[in-house]
């Protein structure tokens, strides 16, 4: 945002940061005094063109409104590198996912990420951040989800395989992604402007998951809690000054989880703690027209996981993105990606086990459980289109071969559209 603008602008003008505008220029006066409001709307509509479990033609849409607000208190209480942000997010509508899978096991990615984990208002954050010793340490703590810190970075794909967190969309019953959130916090230490460490502490239970409890603080029943560790480097590289997003983290659950490969005569016989792995390699590649605001970009994920309790066991995808591809249209990004997400072979014989313990060997009985084996592989291609400062609209086509991981569902074809709107 160039200096002046947002105070010149009026509501809907499209050199705005903001559709309401700037308020008559109040709105940039109570950030300079270090107090900005967030008022944020994303739409994210599909259909399934063909293919899918559900072959007819199918549309469904699914919105989030985010209500937030960030307090900057170095400028409002003298308080040096401290600031809090609350955040409130409702979630609604429907998920075409839904069809394209098998509804006994559904897809393992999503079409439309912005659905999901519970369609209803939250409390998504309420922290409050302070920095020590010129910015070397920097400390979190309060409601917080763990993907805003830990495997971390920017993304307008879709399609749930290509975004930030990957290694909670995997380990999502213990490592909770926006706008699930939940008491913990992370500190961070920095060892140079490029290279950090962080470890986080998050308490699990219940309450911090299920439809309807978004604004429930309650740290008991405590059921574990998850730490995850990190090791992060974002350079800047060659004369272009190109930044890069380098992480590897790890992460352990104290909770009990079932062990697939226990399971006999319809119960588990054993438990244990999770954990597993990631990796996070993002570079700007280019610069364009002798500006880095230009360029390619090269995203490459990775995430692991324990073969006893989780049901998906790896994952991996790689994605490309282009911004501003066209003089005319220097704000506009086109982005591709390709994804793996794979079934942990004890669950995959765990379902075996358990069909046959209850006596189900057709697939079109309702009580059979569909053999979820190998992997799903997602694709996804956009044009993200820069309408104003304050609206991206951002058509999209994928394909997702294997939905849920089961041979019996045919490859689907789906094209979405996305809107994204700062009020």
């Amino acid at each position: 945002m160039q200096p002046g603008f947002a105070h010149a602008a009026d509501a809907f003008s499209a050199d705005s940061p903001w559709m309401l505008g700037d308020w008559g220029g109040t709105r940039s006066e109570l950030k300079d005094e270090g107090v900005d409001f967030q008022l944020n709307y994303t739409l994210e509509a599909a259909s399934n063109f063909a293919g899918g479990y559900n072959t007819s033609t199918t549309a469904r849409y699914s919105d989030q409104q985010a209500f937030g607000v960030t307090l900057d208190l170095e400028k409002l209480l003298n308080w040096q590198d401290a600031e809090f942000q609350m955040t409130i997010t409702n979630r609604d509508g429907k998920n075409v996912s839904d069809q394209v899978a098998d509804p006994r096991t559904g897809m393992l990615s999503s079409t439309q990420e912005v659905y999901g984990r519970g369609q209803t208002w939250r409390l998504t954050q309420f922290w409050l951040r302070k920095g020590f010793f010129d910015d070397v340490l920097d400390v979190k703590a309060g409601r917080v989800t763990v993907g805003e810190d830990f495997d971390n970075f920017d993304s307008k794909f879709q399609n749930l395989a290509f975004g930030s967190g990957q290694a909670g969309n995997w380990r999502g019953d213990h490592w909770y992604n926006w706008p699930v959130s939940q008491w913990g916090g992370r500190v961070r230490l920095n060892f140079t402007p490029d290279v950090f460490m962080q470890v986080g502490f998050y308490n699990q239970n219940p309450y911090n998951y299920d439809r309807g409890d978004g604004f429930r603080m309650e740290f008991n029943p405590t059921e574990g809690n998850l730490v995850p560790v990190e090791l992060g480097w974002q350079p800047q590289l060659g004369a272009d000054k190109l930044p890069g997003n380098y992480r590897i983290g790890y992460y352990y659950s104290s909770t009990h989880d079932d062990v697939y490969g226990s399971w006999r005569n319809g119960s588990y016989g054993d438990t244990a703690h999770s954990y597993g792995g990631y990796i996070l390699a993002q570079q700007q590649l280019t610069a364009q027209g002798g500006s880095r605001d230009r360029g390619l970009t090269l995203t490459v994920q990775a995430v692991m996981n324990d073969h006893k309790t989780s049901k998906t066991d790896n994952y991996q995808s790689v994605a490309l993105t282009w911004k501003g591809p066209f003089d005319a249209r220097p704000q506009d990004e086109i982005g591709v990606a390709a994804g793996r997400i794979h079934i942990n072979s004890s669950y995959t014989r765990m379902l075996g086990d358990e069909n046959r313990f209850n006596g189900q060997t057709d697939y079109n009985s309702l009580a059979y459980l569909p053999i979820q084996d190998g992997s799903e592989y997602n694709y996804e291609i956009y044009y993200n289109v820069q309408a104003t400062n304050w609206l991206q609209i951002r058509p999209n086509l994928q394909y997702i071969s294997a939905p849920g991981a089961v041979n019996q569902v045919d490859d689907a074809f789906v094209g979405g559209i996305t809107a994204n709107v700062a009020f």
